[in-house]
């Protein structure tokens, strides 16, 4: 079938992305989905900066490719041996699915699943296919996804269904920030009632954190950002202290934490920025990192006050989230008003403007957009 998707055929561009066009979008083919894949219509997809990191280069792929992981839709087709979905069916993309049989998956970590890890890093889906083409050369899936675009093919393992009701600008942004964002807070940091926590990087993964931190009932919640801008949005969303990032962040959050928080969790994809959040962790603290900086950089760590200070220092990959587990879950607290992620929601636009929302989240003036396809 022909669809219409937004592919990236050159990379290296870092910035004025509306007037070098990266993305192009255009008319493209679709294949019917073979075994274990679905075919859905795309309701709404999110523009995250891990879409950024592919078209500057910090994270380099196949190209051409078509961008978007970040999103929802619904069933249109169903591919052989798919026997738990049906036509119509909402579901929400998952960018990081487990294959259920390698060690991590094994382990209960499909985020770090091996054979996903294979098959995404060369453009394909999890199946081992490409699905999409364009003049008859193949075009390369963004981690199985592929979601700026009308229709996509998925593995089933790649969508989990949305038994909630829920609309898709809405289930989309659970697909890649919350799932990051509120995931590290439950998940990898297991934050209890009452504990300090700072986040650092107020974007749309950032601001899921901050009302993952509230959700979960930290006693306080302080938000980092060298945008003041962001600052209004993140004391709606739960925080309760806002600090701009400069260079007397580390000694202000020490004062006001009597010695540093119980956990710092970066957010901003900075080397710079984890240094920050290592250093306001109290002695005997939790630094989390979820944030994907170029892979050339290297941290600065003190491995002296690693031991004498009896710190721990995790990464953070989809929020150490199982998302057939964790999905429902953060449904039901969106639900009963405990994680209102549509606060984070800054623009809502059409596809043929994504190159112009790249500039937008490139210069930190927009929080989570969406291409909205309703």
């Amino acid at each position: 079938m022909k669809i219409t998707a937004a592919v990236l055929m050159r990379d290296g561009i870092t910035k004025n992305f509306a007037a070098e066009a990266p993305l192009e979008v255009r008319e493209v083919d679709l294949a019917p989905p073979g075994r274990g894949e679905v075919l859905i219509r795309v309701g709404a997809a999110g523009v995250c900066h891990s879409d950024l990191s592919v078209i500057n280069g910090t994270r380099p792929r196949p190209l051409p490719m078509a961008l978007g992981h970040e999103a929802s839709g619904y069933v249109e087709k169903i591919g052989e041996g798919v026997d738990d979905l049906k036509v119509g069916d909402h579901v929400v993309c998952i960018f990081a699915p487990g294959c259920r049989h390698c060690n991590p998956c094994a382990e209960g970590r499909p985020a770090l699943c091996e054979r996903a890890a294979k098959h995404h890093g060369v453009g394909e889906l999890m199946t081992g296919a490409r699905r999409l083409s364009m003049d008859g050369q193949p075009i390369n899936h963004h981690v199985g996804v592929s979601a700026f675009a009308t229709h996509a093919v998925l593995d089933r393992r790649s969508l989990v269904k949305v038994e909630h009701d829920l609309p898709a600008h809405v289930s989309a942004l659970f697909s890649c920030a919350m799932l990051t964002g509120a995931g590290a807070v439950f998940n990898t940091a297991r934050i209890l009632p009452g504990q300090t926590v700072a986040v650092i990087g107020l974007g749309g993964v950032g601001l899921s954190a901050v009302l993952g931190a509230a959700a979960a009932g930290a006693g306080r919640v302080i938000a980092i950002d060298p945008f003041e801008s962001k600052m209004d949005a993140a004391r709606s969303m739960g925080a309760t202290d806002c600090i701009k990032a400069d260079g007397d962040t580390i000694q202000a959050v020490r004062d006001m934490t009597n010695g540093g928080v119980d956990c710092a969790i970066e957010l901003a994809g900075s080397v710079k920025a984890l240094e920050t959040a290592y250093e306001i962790t109290r002695r005997g603290g939790l630094t989390v990192t979820a944030g994907l900086p170029h892979p050339d950089q290297r941290m600065a760590l003190n491995a002296l006050k690693l031991v004498a200070e009896e710190r721990t220092l995790k990464g953070s990959y989809i929020g150490s989230c199982v998302p057939q587990r964790d999905l429902p879950r953060m449904f039901a607290l969106y639900e009963q008003g405990k994680l209102p992620v549509e606060k984070m929601l800054s623009h809502r636009i059409r596809l043929d403007e994504i190159n112009l929302a790249m500039d937008r989240l490139n210069d930190g003036t927009a929080i989570r957009q969406i291409v909205d396809f309703s």
